[in-house]
């Protein structure tokens, strides 16, 4: 039985609800075979990041090039990337290897406020990586850093996606769940031709651990099925929803969502 492989780039969650181990339970979820190169280890759980330990560059190539001697790899995402040498040095090999459908979600804080980039090195994501995206997935917080403004409405979320798909990828999607005052949990999503606005019920849950990187290794993994951005979008939201709605009460602070099947 063959299966489509799947990619992350990520830093790994000591506790299990973000990073590497969030993403490789949505592909499994997803139904592809998931493979990995860990950028940082870091200690944490569901009151925030203690610390982080950011592998060597040399270390990180070394397992991209390990999988992808042996992997023909469908669909990719990076998440935290940690540093400036190491955006570069995978930048390099997504350009050298072909890396095709690659979702760059460009991750720079954790929710509780800690640093999981050097600085810098969001620009840094726009310019390296963004020209090799299908998708890029900033949240309002990292579209604004990008931006070097507040997004405050929907009317700026479009705006700040037109803006984003300057910078080189080839659709943008502006994550709203922070989006103040909404009853309706909001995305963004444009192609360079169209704006599409992908609204669901708001899941009213303090359990929202690493909603972010589901949503992109989802998008990854349904990109390495065949389906087109837009389509990768509208079924990864879904699927992120189902988590959140069936996310875990564990821990001290917020759990983390709960990758499950449709019924």
């Amino acid at each position: 039985m063959r299966s489509a492989v799947a990619l992350t780039v990520a830093g790994s969650d000591s506790g299990g609800g973000a990073g590497i181990q969030a993403d490789i339970k949505t592909f499994h979820l997803c139904g592809v075979h998931g493979t990995c190169a860990i950028t940082s280890v870091t200690s944490q759980n569901t009151m925030g990041v203690v610390s982080r330990f950011d592998l060597p560059v040399e270390v990180v190539v070394s397992q991209l090039e390990a999988v992808l001697d042996d992997f023909e790899v469908a669909g990719a995402k990076t998440g935290m990337l940690a540093s400036a040498a190491i955006i570069r040095a995978v930048s390099e090999v997504v350009t050298e290897r072909g890396i095709k459908r690659l979702v760059v979600d460009p991750v720079a804080v954790s929710t509780s406020g800690h640093s999981l980039l050097d600085g810098g090195g969001i620009e840094t994501i726009a310019e390296e990586l963004f020209p090799l995206a299908t998708v890029v997935t900033p949240n309002l917080a990292e579209a604004s850093l990008l931006l070097g403004g507040e997004i405050g409405d929907l009317e700026g979320m479009r705006e700040a996606a037109a803006r984003i798909r300057e910078m080189g990828p080839e659709c943008v999607l502006v994550k709203g769940g922070h989006l103040p005052g909404s009853a309706e949990a909001v995305d963004v999503f444009y192609d360079g031709s169209e704006f599409v606005t992908l609204s669901l019920p708001r899941v009213d849950t303090e359990n929202t651990h690493g909603t972010g990187c589901m949503l992109s290794a989802a998008m990854a993994a349904y990109l390495a099925l065949g389906e087109d951005p837009l389509g990768a979008a509208r079924r990864a939201k879904s699927d992120v929803v189902r988590a959140l709605r069936s996310s875990l009460d564990i821990g001290r602070g917020s759990g983390p969502v709960n990758p499950r099947p449709e019924p």
